[in-house]
């Protein structure tokens, strides 16, 4: 079927049928359009998406990726980036693909369109120009036959007349003859006029029309197929990416499978083991002895009334109740002002057991901890500095690295000097060498601290297990954590079990929760070198200038214990004072 047969008469409406069809194809090039501002849009929100979750740099956020779990989702992260890349391709081949090629393709289109009807309305005129020509010969060999009929009638009217003169007559006879050859004339023109006409007529319908509107046909014909093409890229071009969304998938898949939970379990025990050992059981403290001694052991008892306390054989007392822990009192310690009791346990020896705890907290809650994290646990303690090791080792590494790669310049400078001046690099060598010993010397201090940690790590024996203390202490208040801690000021667990019998004696208003010791000797002396405001429990303050005696040496958790008198000693930070150890005195704790 073709539209020049078909539809020969219907020229307006094919105009308005092809103007539509374009309308239609710019219609879908806007829906494709829209299609990819959404296609970005979307691989937008994705990578916003996933840059939001990703763990930020030198935060704490980097350790928690180093479980599986987490893994997994940092590699889930990673996917969504490349999914959302895979939609920004859809995007990008929609655009080139599809909307540039319509898009001049509609050009074309009108301007073709254009011409096609502009052939059609110039066939219109002319077939319209020849159908006025026509009607105007017509309409003159009319006239012309009119006049050359009432010419002859005049004739006809003369000749009958006898009163008309020869003259008169052949007058009219010239007339009517001549208006008969003008009818004639017309005729003529007329006939030769309406077979042009119809000539031209059969070639405007049969010839030119069909062969404007096969035309037109055929470009219309062609923008169909050219959308239904473009459907189909529009559709291909998801299909192309789909491949690799789907490796995306697979990705993400294969990372939720790598999944360990045992591996993750393992990394919380390194994570966050101390290095302790638990602690052993507590042994029984049999309070009914004191009814069952003889009447030769009551002067004991006496004596311990007057406050004095006897010493005691091989160490401290096994089953004596560290401060702060709630106990029935008698009516009389209950009348006691806290103040008092308290006066009276900072001056007593049970204060040093509790007193690492105190510190450790209070460390904490100063601010970082100290350079070696010995306010650490153990075995986190040997984590951080091996880290610190390695670390400095890195920087060692670059800064050697530069140093090796300033030296080549300079030798390429002093083999051509045209190249650059040696002496120039000089300066930043210098600096590199001063940087590497710096850094040297840093990695041998932690690596001294390293070597300690590991000499110290106890050992899983009876003993050891003996040794262990609640490490969480730290974290809580002093005063709870003097009522857990076991531990020593030097951080081990001093609890032992004495070879010699310890003698017990009925403790009288505060001597039930204290025992009376003696204090510890003196070590050494110090001079302060920054005025310390102690207002800490188990603190004690010091005036610039001022000398006092050391009867505790730093144990690595940057605290040292002085005496100003008798009745005044406590801890103050190693940093602010200068530590003056007698080399004949004993420097670690020694009870008496």
């Amino acid at each position: 079927m073709s539209w020049g047969t078909e539809l020969w008469d219907q020229f307006e409406n094919l105009e308005k049928h092809t103007q539509w069809g374009i309308d239609v194809l710019e219609k879908y090039i806007k829906f494709v359009k829209e299609r990819t501002e959404i296609e970005l849009s979307y691989a937008k929100q994705l990578r916003n998406l996933s840059k939001k979750y990703q763990p930020k740099k030198n935060s704490k956020e980097e350790e928690e990726y180093r479980y599986t779990s987490t893994r997994a989702f940092l590699a889930t992260l990673n996917e969504m980036n490349d999914y959302a890349g895979q939609h920004e391709v859809i995007s990008e081949n929609m655009t080139s693909l599809i909307t540039g090629e319509l898009t001049r393709y509609v050009q074309e289109l009108k301007q073709e369109r254009k011409s096609h009807f502009h052939d059609g309305r110039k066939a219109q005129q002319h077939i319209e120009t020849c159908w006025k020509q026509l009607e105007a010969s017509k309409r003159r060999f009319e006239r012309d036959c009119k006049e050359a009929d009432r010419a002859q009638q005049y004739f006809e009217k003369m000749d009958a007349d006898i009163n008309v003169t020869k003259a008169d007559v052949e007058k009219a006879r010239q007339q009517a003859q001549l208006r008969h050859q003008m009818a004639e004339d017309s005729k003529a023109e007329y006939s030769s006029t309406l077979q042009k006409f119809n000539s031209e007529q059969h070639d405007h319908y049969y010839t030119h029309i069909p062969n404007i509107f096969q035309k037109i046909q055929e470009m219309e014909e062609r923008r169909i197929v050219r959308i239904g093409e473009s459907m189909k890229t529009f559709a291909e071009v998801d299909r192309q990416v789909i491949p690799i969304i789907g490796k995306c998938l697979d990705e993400i898949t294969k990372a939720a499978e790598s999944i360990d939970h045992k591996n993750d379990s393992q990394l919380v025990i390194e994570a966050f083991k101390s290095g302790f050992e638990p602690p052993g059981d507590i042994d029984f403290e049999d309070f009914t002895q004191p009814m069952k001694r003889t009447v030769s052991e009551s002067s004991l008892s006496n004596s311990r009334g007057d406050g004095k306390s006897e010493p005691k054989f091989g160490g401290k007392s096994k089953g004596k109740l560290w401060p702060f822990i709630k106990k029935n009192k008698s009516p009389k310690q209950q009348k006691e002002p806290l103040s008092h009791r308290f006066n009276e346990f900072m001056t007593s020896k049970p204060k040093i057991h509790c007193f690492r705890s105190l510190k450790r907290g209070l460390s904490l809650k100063l601010g970082a901890g100290p350079e070696d994290f010995s306010n650490l646990p153990p075995e986190q303690r040997r984590k951080k500095l091996q880290q610190k090791v390695d670390e400095l080792n890195r920087d060692i590494q670059k800064e050697m690295d530069q140093r090796d790669a300033l030296t080549k310049m300079k030798d390429v400078y002093i083999k051509n000097p045209q190249m650059g001046d040696a002496a120039s690099v000089d300066q930043r060598l210098a600096e590199l060498g001063q940087n590497v010993e710096k850094l040297r010397l840093e990695v041998q201090k932690f690596e001294g601290w390293l070597a300690e940690v590991e000499g110290r790590l106890p050992t899983r024996t009876e003993q050891a297990r003996r040794q262990s203390g609640l490490y969480e202490a730290q974290n809580t208040s002093a005063v709870n954590s003097c009522a857990q801690d076991r531990e020593s000021p030097d951080g081990s667990y001093t609890e032992e079990q004495s070879q010699e019998t310890e003698m017990k004696v009925p403790a009288t208003d505060f001597d039930d929760e204290f025992d009376d010791e003696e204090p510890l000797p003196t070590i050494g002396t110090c001079k302060a070198l920054y005025t310390f405001e102690g207002q800490n429990e188990g603190t004690i303050s010091v005036a610039e200038g001022e000398m006092l005696y050391v009867i505790e040496e730093d144990k690595g958790d940057g605290w040292t214990r002085i005496r100003r008198n008798e009745d005044e000693e406590g801890y103050v930070p190693t940093s602010y004072v200068e530590v003056y150890l007698d080399k004949n005195a004993k420097g670690a704790m020694t009870y008496i």
